[in-house]
């Protein structure tokens, strides 16, 4: 509670020990197992053994030095949570020094592991599918023994590898029915070269639908995926930063809602998650303004345009600080934008998240909206 409000974290983050692979993964699988950099006590970088010399993982060396620097001025913020191996008791003090109730977790080396096409596509430098659902299953194991210190406030996002997409429909019905996770995670870049439309999906969408929980987008580091925005700025953390978490989840929303999923499955929900949320009156009037233009010459017709579709099926994240936001709430309303400290990221801005989102000129119900009830209407949580 913050200044009477409740507050849920859409995307809070969790930084994984960096041996959580060689601990976690199944025994066939050890000698290839991820190994995590610790250049710094928030070096979220993570090493992928097995792939090519100079692609393995996410990023160079130049690029893990950096971060870690980037990371280090504010390194007193967070020695609470160093301290103590970042484990779920100091996930719920940092909570507790927000001001947040409630909050979803999301990896942070685990949002570079599985950034790697399919084996099939792309060789050695891909990932063989029951490597990738490996990888997948190991960090659940553990992101669910991290949340026990309180399974009501620290609620998880399980990692789910498209790369075979039937051990992906197995892994979300385990991971919701017997470990208790409130949704799935995915990056936003193809596997196989296919885009999320794709039929080979659908029984995905169709079990997250039958499940009652959503499908969440969210960009990593620099992968090698298709639609990673961010190639050829991979010098500079600010330009690359820029494009990769914005247009990865804007790509995935354009995906879905013209490709015909929500025809397909209309109560499916979706998450587009630290991508902002300014960047949508003007993609969903150009996507209507394009569907309306080419719709019964080369497009299929939907049952719903894009901005109804959006509307009812998508939840888009504030930053605590995105003033542009009002222009968002003046075109959609409040009904569909969750708040997300991004913590313990650079660029959250923990503790404070919270204090400065309350700064931003909304009126007191959106953001009570914002604070929690989209959030726990995105994952299926009874207020």
């Amino acid at each position: 509670m913050k200044h009477g409000f409740r507050v849920m974290d859409s995307d809070m983050h969790v930084v994984e020990p960096a041996d959580l692979w060689q601990r976690y993964l199944e025994p066939r699988w050890r000698e290839q197992a991820p190994v995590g950099s610790t250049l710094g006590p928030r070096d979220i970088s993570v090493l992928v053994a097995g792939a090519p010399p100079n692609r393995a993982g996410t990023a160079t060396e130049k690029w893990n030095r950096a971060l870690a620097a980037h990371m280090g001025p504010r390194e007193q913020d967070y020695a609470f949570a160093a301290r103590r191996g970042w484990d779920g008791v100091s996930q719920l003090e940092a909570m507790d020094r927000e001001g947040i109730d409630v909050a979803v977790l999301f990896p942070s080396r685990g949002l570079f592991v599985l950034g790697f096409d399919s084996a099939e596509v792309a060789g050695k430098e891909g990932l063989d599918p029951e490597f990738a659902a490996a990888l997948a299953r190991a960090y659940n194991e553990w992101l669910h023994e991290l949340c026990a210190p309180d399974r009501q406030r620290l609620l998880a996002a399980a990692m789910v590898a498209p790369h075979d997409v039937g051990s992906a429909v197995a892994e979300t019905r385990r991971c919701v029915t017997e470990l208790g996770m409130k949704a799935i995670f995915l990056l936003p870049g193809w596997v196989g070269g296919r885009p999320w439309h794709h039929p080979d999906y659908d029984p995905l969408w169709g079990e997250c639908e039958r499940l009652g929980i959503p499908a969440v987008f969210h960009g990593g580091g620099p992968d090698h995926l298709p639609n990673d925005f961010g190639v050829g700025f991979r010098e500079s953390l600010m330009m690359w930063h820029t494009f990769s978490h914005c247009l990865g989840p804007m790509s995935a929303f354009v995906s879905l809602a013209g490709g015909g999923v929500f025809d397909r499955f209309p109560r499916l929900r979706v998450g587009l998650l630290e991508a902002n949320c300014s960047w949508a009156p003007w993609l969903v009037h150009r996507l209507e303004d394009q569907y309306e233009d080419y719709v019964g010459r080369h497009e299929i017709s939907l049952a719903r345009d894009p901005q109804q579709v959006f509307r009812e099926n998508c939840f888009v994240s504030i930053e605590a600080d995105e003033k542009p936001a009002r222009h968002y709430v003046a075109e959609f309303g409040d009904r569909n934008v969750a708040f997300s400290t991004d913590y313990p990221h650079p660029d959250s801005k923990f503790p404070l998240a919270v204090e400065r989102f309350l700064t931003l000129p909304l009126p007191d119900e959106t953001k009570r909206r914002i604070l929690w009830d989209n959030c726990a209407r995105l994952y299926g949580i009874d207020a």
